[in-house]
């Protein structure tokens, strides 16, 4: 077993825990170094159950990111300035760094001092979510990847990113994002009538998540179908909740914003939804996705979120699309929704079955195959 090992990251969501807490079940010593307790856009509550967590000393810059379809939002960006000092007190076997930012530069230093360490980096990245990143940004991580012994990535889109670095195939490593998807697994796959429809999307309201072209294109389709009626359920807070209130419906399509719901409460949404929506313009992953599909729920998803392109198959688990494209995006809604309720039923089933592999120990798992490689 390894003896000790070092994560460090930003902070712990709630859909991270389970599986850090499986990492910690697999090695003798798991320390977890963090830059912040809690994000300040984020509605997650602090919980590090299980776990030993040393919160940094850090200093936080806020950026702009502009991304080439055209969004932009804020970026925090943490600087924890006293890593070199812990993992000298620490003295890890082992070091897990995500963020291939600056305390990651600090770890691939202290490697170098330690040639006995080995240094993991967790780049939980996809091709569409890097650009507009910068040339600074890239520069750095041309330095720094080649420090590696292993590199994390989430699916094939962070794979093929991380490649053009001319880093090998056999130094890369899969590590999708997971979450225990137990409660999504025990919502019933049957639905009543009303609930067949429904659509449902689960995230922050801001311009990144794809709801706004996404919405312009269900006005078009209600307008198309007065005949048919259709509700369209949203989680989440964020800086376009006004502007998506505020948009012309027709009468035959209802929207109703629920707001935050605590992430223990999350099952019971899905279970009253028949349909996830998720029409991002870029996401690392999107681990809405593996609890709607754990949930029974097909998926009507952007393939610029790497979970989709992993995870969904167009007309088997759900419907793809590309979210710049509003063609392709009322296509794709227009197939959903002539969808036969009894076929409908069989994509529940497909969806559950898809994703029941994806769980925190089998990601553990794979991360401990990568920790194998380099010790």
């Amino acid at each position: 077993m390894v003896r000790r090992v070092a994560l460090l990251t930003n902070f712990i969501p709630p859909h991270r825990l389970p599986l850090y807490q499986a990492i910690a079940q697999r090695v003798s010593e798991f320390q977890v170094f963090i830059s912040t307790p809690m994000e300040a856009n984020r509605s997650w509550q602090t919980n590090w159950e299980g776990l030993n967590v040393t919160i940094q000393k850090n200093f936080t810059l806020q950026r702009t990111w502009r991304h080439p379809q055209g969004f932009s939002e804020p970026l925090y960006i943490h600087i924890p300035y006293d890593t070199l000092w812990l993992l000298h007190q620490y003295q890890p076997d082992i070091i897990i760094s995500g963020e291939l930012g600056m305390r990651s530069l600090q770890a691939a230093l202290y490697r170098k001092f330690h040639p006995k360490t080995r240094l993991v980096l967790w780049a939980t990245i996809s091709e569409y979510s890097e650009k507009g990143r910068g040339w600074l940004r890239h520069q750095l991580r041309r330095v720094l990847l080649p420090q590696a012994d292993a590199v994390l990535v989430n699916g094939d889109s962070g794979k093929r990113y991380i490649r053009n670095f001319d880093i090998s195939s056999e130094k890369i490593f899969f590590a999708p994002y997971t979450t225990n998807i137990s409660p999504f697994l025990a919502i019933p796959l049957s639905k009543e009538s009303h609930q067949v429809y429904r659509l449902l999307s689960v995230g922050q309201l801001v311009e990144r998540k794809g709801l706004l072209p996404f919405m312009t294109t269900l006005v078009k389709w209600g307008e198309n179908h007065p005949e048919q009626n259709l509700e369209f359920w949203i989680v989440g807070r964020g800086t376009l909740r006004e502007t998506l209130a505020a948009q012309p419906l027709p009468e035959n399509v209802k929207v109703k914003f629920l707001g935050n719901i605590e992430y223990q409460k999350l099952p019971e949404v899905y279970a009253e939804a028949g349909i996830f929506i998720f029409p991002t313009l870029a996401d690392e992953w999107g681990v809405v996705t593996n609890e709607a599909m754990a949930a029974g729920l097909p998926v009507l998803g952007s393939l610029y979120s790497q979970s989709v392109e992993e995870l969904v198959e167009d007309n088997v688990t759900g419907w793809v699309f590309r979210p710049d494209n509003q063609e392709e995006i009322y296509c794709a809604l227009e197939k959903t929704l002539a969808t036969t309720e009894d076929e409908l039923a069989k994509m529940r089933v497909m969806a559950r079955d898809r994703i029941q592999y994806l769980t925190p120990d089998f990601v553990a798992d794979n991360i401990l195959e990568a920790i194998g490689h380099v010790t």
